[in-house]
């Protein structure tokens, strides 16, 4: 790390462009999943805190909203610079205080987060409005797109960069000022990266952040009467929660799933095998699009099966996120990997085989390193087929039919994205457009995603409401305006 950015220190507040004391003298320690040591402490911010930070973007947010789309592109390109060039500093502290492998994961995070705030950057310069006709002759109609004001925005730790800065780049963009709450587990290496690119010149209000509880922070910021709109990632349970907090105000809530992977008879099953491989077991299964329900067609299932288990044993390399052969690392928690023993428990207990895998791993320096499991003869009944696992799994469920794949995906409720391989893209098409899930990819894995198109959960189900992914965000947190002129 340079000598200028460094994790390992006590981190304060940014507020009204400034670095911070919280209002209370509580801290939160940062400790790195894989190897069990303080790595930094983070402020356990207030609500006081917080009432702080929304006046300070309350009183930026109309010069910035007034600014040029080609000013505000500016700054935001600058702050894609400074963290490309902190590229190293910043995957090094991903790995240490989230877990994820430095070489298969953390750079790519990074890499990811650069595209989000150029992205942002060209998209604030495309925002355009139109010239209505008005049923009088003398009268002249503009139609535009103003910035909401105040947009929080509350984000998880599996995805500790992107997930923040896929809501909070384009609302910057389209000229709304930020708070940022990210998840307490890793807020440290959020705070580095706020301190990165906030040497863009972000005017002094504009961007704020806060670290805390989320039933403090979070809780405060979504029912501030002050902010105008609320952008939270994270689990179907908080989500539910803060829909009701920030009743009145715009949201996007991107929340849970698992990911239903179909596989039909016809399907390529070397590539499927393939594919299963990024579906369950990156980020270590952490991830809302993971594939965590593989429905089989049962003609196919048992060569399915060995070839899912033999490239796990020969791909998937559990240990040190700083090893360069690492694939998969520790868990991030220990109630996420509390919620792997009891899944995995329960559908054995049900029925459920294990072909491999099932347990926490022993000889590392902490507890949270999870094995590679895959699990056979499992059925609808079992707490891993119809809830959200979060862990390095693979739960395969026979089928028969495309209507049987259907009729369950439906069924659970969630409806994120999902995923179903076959050789007759008819079949693939056609099951895309029956389940309910904001997103199908067809011959890929659910992982598989571009940033720039609209991504969120199905009407209706528990997956959330609104899309993040390019534009999206830059519309969710801007209105039209219309003024009439009288020649």
């Amino acid at each position: 790390m340079t000598a200028q950015h460094e994790l390992g220190r006590d981190w304060g507040l940014y507020i009204d462009g400034q670095w911070q004391t919280s209002s209370t003298t509580d801290r939160i320690s940062s400790i790195s999943p894989s190897s069990g040591k303080v790595i930094a402490t983070v402020s356990q911010g207030s609500s006081a805190d917080i009432d702080k930070a929304v006046q300070a973007a309350r009183r930026a947010s109309r010069s910035w909203a007034s600014a040029s789309p080609f000013y505000r592109a500016e700054v935001m390109n600058k702050a894609s610079q400074l963290i490309a060039g902190e590229r190293e500093v910043l995957a090094r502290a991903l790995a240490d205080d989230q877990g994820k492998p430095l070489v298969s994961e953390a750079y790519d995070e990074v890499d990811e987060l650069v595209l989000y705030f150029s992205m942002a950057a060209e998209d604030a310069k495309r925002q355009s409005g139109s010239m209505p006709h008005s049923i009088d002759p003398t009268r002249r109609v503009l139609q535009y797109r103003v910035p909401l004001g105040v947009v929080g925005v509350i984000s998880p730790w599996n995805w500790p960069y992107t997930m923040g800065a896929e809501v909070f780049a384009p609302a910057l963009a389209a000229g709304n000022s930020v708070i940022w709450v990210p998840a307490p587990s890793t807020a440290a290496c959020s705070a580095l990266l706020v301190e990165i690119f906030v040497e863009a010149g972000f005017p002094n209000g504009v961007f704020n952040f806060v670290t805390g509880l989320g039933a403090v922070v979070g809780d405060a910021l979504c029912a501030h009467p002050s902010v105008d709109g609320i952008g939270f990632v994270g689990s179907v349970a908080t989500g539910e929660k803060i829909a009701v907090r920030a009743a009145g105000k715009r949201q996007i809530l991107e929340l849970g799933g698992n990911g239903p992977f179909v596989v039909l008879e016809d399907a390529n099953l070397e590539k499927a095998a393939a594919a299963v491989m990024d579906a369950s077991f990156l980020c270590a299964g952490q991830s809302c699009t993971a594939g965590e329900l593989f429905l089989v067609h049962r003609s196919v299932k048992e060569e399915f099966l060995e070839m899912v288990a033999s490239l796990t044993k020969e791909s998937i390399h559990l240990g040190d996120p700083f090893s360069p052969e690492t694939t998969m690392g520790p868990l991030n928690n220990e109630a996420c990997a509390d919620k792997f023993d009891e899944h995995v428990k329960d559908a054995i207990a049900k029925g459920a085989r294990i072909v491999q895998g099932g347990k926490r791993e022993g000889g590392f320096p902490t507890t949270l390193y999870a094995q590679a499991t895959i699990l056979d003869g499992v059925n609808p009944d079992m707490l891993i087929a119809s809830s959200e696992t979060f862990g390095p799994v693979v739960p395969i469920l026979e089928i028969s039919s495309d209507q049987d794949a259907i009729e369950l995906v439906n069924r659970f409720g969630f409806g994120l994205t999902s995923a179903v391989f076959t050789s007759d893209l008819s079949r693939g098409l056609s099951y895309a457009e029956s389940v309910d899930a904001g997103w199908v990819n067809v011959n890929a894995s659910t992982n598989l995603w571009e940033s720039h198109l609209p991504f969120g959960g199905r009407s209706g189900t528990l997956s959330g409401r609104g899309r993040v992914g390019g534009s999206s965000v830059l519309d969710a947190f801007s209105e039209p305006k219309v003024v009439i002129l009288q020649l």
